[in-house]
């Protein structure tokens, strides 16, 4: 199980890291080609170009992939990387309309949850424990 999940963090905290400082670098060092459907690229120049927003969120993506590949404040890690990689996959499920890394990136997540599930455990919790 260790190795399994030091491959997944690896695997995790590497794509964030690589493709967050792909798009915060004045020149990208991997070629991303455009998404095919209007509808997605309007929403990316939004995000991007009109609001910086996206900017925020790739330094996000290289905080949590930093922390995940840390392997000392892997949860912390999670909490940043997890709704990212929701909302990758959403954007590919609603707005390109194919696949991408957005599948792969949720089971990593999942996977990881499940790994670090001890200190997940508060939050699904039905009874709250005070104090």
């Amino acid at each position: 199980m260790f190795w399994t999940a030091l491959m997944a963090r690896v695997l995790l905290g590497g794509m964030f890291v690589v493709f967050g400082l792909n798009a915060l670098l004045p020149t990208p060092f991997i070629a991303v080609p455009p998404p095919d459907s209007e509808a997605a690229r309007t929403f990316l120049r939004t995000l991007h170009f009109d609001s910086n927003y996206l900017r925020a969120v790739k330094v996000l993506e290289v905080i949590g992939g930093l922390l995940v590949l840390s392997g000392r404040l892997v949860p912390l890690g999670l909490v940043l990387l997890t709704p990212i990689a929701v909302n990758i996959l959403f954007f590919e499920i609603f707005l390109v309309g194919q696949g991408g890394p957005g599948v792969p990136l949720v089971i990593l997540c999942v996977a990881l949850i499940w790994v670090y599930r001890s200190h997940f455990a508060s939050l699904f919790a039905i009874t709250p424990k005070i104090g």
